[in-house]
């Protein structure tokens, strides 16, 4: 459940909440990310919950109830919006904003893109396509195809491009592409347009995790640090977008993290051995290709 307060009571609320705390200790106290705290929340650009409410009131020993205008369903302000159209044959399944999805968002920032193609003047295909290697993207294609039919109900379709090492997964939905446009990832050029994690997603670590779970498997890469003999591994992320590998990169430092700096504002690394364990126990591969590459580096040499 959403509640709606009266205009700046739920930043009076959370203000209250926060005391002499800081805006990190009142975040970990919530178990909430603390730029979605203090940057959606706090300035009243998302609803808060009920739970988070009561929990707010508990702390500040404070009771808002009569500044409560309304209440609504915890999917309002995620279905709205103008996914009415009969355009497409195939009904959109309303997702869940979970980890799957979260995962999912990940996969199509990474290594993904968003079309609308013109047709005259209108507008005639809608289309999500995921790129990939042609032989070693095998498995995890096939593992987005089945995340996204139990998202959406909609099916997927294989393009292979063998000559040039090249598969796509490709989706043909209008709601699909009007979904992935509500939250802010448009359609066309993703660097041009610098899309981002949506800000749901902030709403809670598990969450943050899932959505990097899907960048890594898709632009990331695991790769020894040095000499081919090497037990010593990085995880990489590369991407042209700055907006992306800005807020992952700090996404990954709210987790507790230590990236290194943006390299030629492409690419950043996580080193530390410590690191790259605590990515596996927390984060994980779902990409075999990358399940592979680990189990093969740290395999004793010969």
């Amino acid at each position: 459940m959403k509640l709606r307060l009266e205009k700046g009571k739920q930043n009076e609320l959370i203000l209250l909440a926060k005391g002499n705390n800081t805006w990190k200790e009142l975040s970990k106290l919530l178990n909430l990310n603390e730029d979605y705290l203090c940057r959606d929340l706090k300035n009243e650009r998302i609803l808060i919950s009920e739970k988070l409410y009561n929990e707010l009131c508990r702390i500040s020993n404070k009771n808002f109830d009569n500044f409560i205008i309304d209440k609504l369903d915890d999917n309002w302000g995620k279905s709205k919006g103008g996914l009415n159209s009969t355009g497409s044959t195939i009904k959109l399944v309303r997702p869940q904003f979970n980890e799957k999805l979260a995962e999912f968002i990940g996969a199509v920032l990474g290594d993904g893109s968003v079309h609308s193609y013109k047709k005259g003047k209108k507008v005639g295909v809608y289309q999500i396509k995921i790129a990939g290697d042609y032989v070693r993207d095998k498995n995890y294609h096939r593992y987005l195809s089945f995340l996204a039919k139990s998202l959406f109900n909609l099916k997927s379709k294989f393009v292979l491009c063998p000559k040039n090492n090249e598969r796509f997964l490709n989706f043909y939905s209008k709601e699909l592409v009007e979904f992935f446009n509500e939250m802010g990832i448009q359609s066309g050029d993703k660097i041009k347009n610098q899309s981002t994690i949506p800000t749901w997603i902030y709403s809670n670590n598990s969450l943050l995790r899932a959505c990097l779970r899907g960048l890594i498997d898709t632009d990331g890469c695991i790769s020894r640090m040095s000499n081919r003999d090497s037990n010593l591994l990085r995880i990489s992320f590369t991407n042209h977008d700055y907006r992306l590998l800005y807020d992952s990169r700090n996404v990954f430092i709210s987790l507790g993290f230590t990236p290194s700096k943006l390299i030629d504002n492409k690419k950043y690394y996580i080193s530390k051995q410590s690191e790259i364990e605590k990515y596996l126990k927390e984060i994980g591969f779902s990409n075999d290709k990358h399940k592979n590459r680990y189990n093969k580096f740290k395999s004793p040499v010969v």
